[in-house]
């Protein structure tokens, strides 16, 4: 009924001038003083012939509708289904997104080529840079004193950094090489935590870790990227005090005592270069960091959201169910 009432809306000038027709002719006839009758069969007949033009009009035009719902779901990729034009407005519409199609391909094209070249330079970059920072990380290993635990602090951030460089820039290429499997949460958060050892010892802070006895089906390296990030935040953000792991009916939780998050910004944290208060007080703050982690958990199927109350700390959670099934 909607594209009936649409179907008559485009077509008001055209009904509205046979309205018009009829009602002269009725009028001629009654001038003329033609009896009821016959102005009466002549109406039925009027009626009669235009419903059936109406019904012969309406038909191809929710055919078309129809076919071109079906195309806007494919537009962006063929024009193989695209109608043929049945008039010349139609054929002037149809050479315009022809036209556009072919631009968007050529400029497809060229962003396809542009960021493929890019993400080949940032991985090229990110190996290379490896290289020093190895180097940099031995000559550390070397000594044993303050200044060179916090030396491998800075260095560590230096590598977090970097990899956040090629993850984000991989999200969007459309190639990110996701390998499910069932994996061992327990081996994926060891990693994460000597990852980050020097930074407990550095800020003097406890760890609270019990083995999880959990397996997950998920990509390890891009669940370990999202763990290292949540790690990484608690520990920035978390002056004194402890950080606990825990995993509690398929939810991971990571549990810091923290700054924690304003009531207002707490929403919005996982969106793209939102960074709140505590971002605004930490001139260093990027606001990538929780965007990537959302990113990530929704391509694993999982799912990731923080609880806090400002200035007592926060704990962020994963949920890490996900169907066997779901993956297949």
């Amino acid at each position: 009924m909607k594209r009936f009432y649409s179907y008559l809306r485009t077509r008001k000038k055209a009904i509205g001038g046979v309205l018009l027709v009829m009602a002269v002719a009725i009028l001629t006839l009654v001038l003329y003083q033609v009896p009821w009758q016959a102005m009466t069969y002549v109406a039925a007949e009027c009626a009669g012939i235009g419903m059936i033009l109406m019904v012969m009009d309406y038909l191809p035009w929710r055919d078309r509708c129809l076919r071109l719902e079906g195309v806007k779901k494919e537009i962006a990729l063929s024009l193989e289904h695209l109608p043929e034009p049945w008039d010349g407005v139609s054929e002037a519409y149809d050479a315009l997104v022809r036209r556009l199609f072919a631009e968007l391909g050529g400029e497809r094209t060229h962003w396809s080529a542009s960021h493929k070249d890019m993400i080949e330079y940032y991985t090229a970059w990110v190996h290379q840079i490896k290289t020093p920072i190895a180097s940099m990380r031995l000559k550390l290993e070397e000594r044993d004193d303050k200044e060179a635990r916090a030396l491998s602090v800075e260095l560590s951030r230096i590598e977090q950094y970097v990899e956040m460089v090629l993850t984000y820039l991989r999200l969007d290429a459309g190639t990110t090489d996701y390998c499910f499997a069932v994996c061992d949460l327990d081996d994926i958060l060891k990693q994460a935590i000597r990852r980050f050892a020097h930074f407990f010892i550095g800020k003097k802070l406890s760890l609270s870790y019990k083995p999880t006895h959990y397996q997950v089906l998920t990509d390890e390296k891009w669940l370990l990227f999202v763990i290292e990030q949540v790690l990484s935040n608690a520990l920035k953000y978390t002056k004194e005090g402890q950080i606990s792991i825990e995993m509690q009916d398929e939810v991971l939780t990571v549990r810091d005592t923290g700054i924690g998050i304003d009531a207002e910004d707490l929403p919005r944290i996982f969106e793209k270069g939102y960074t709140g208060f505590n971002g605004r007080r930490d001139k260093k703050a990027s606001g990538i960091g929780l965007y990537l982690c959302r990113r990530i958990t929704t391509n694993l199927g999982h799912h990731i959201w923080a609880n806090s109350v400002l200035g007592e700390g926060t704990a962020v959670c994963i949920n890490l169910h996900r169907d066997m099934v779901e993956h297949e």
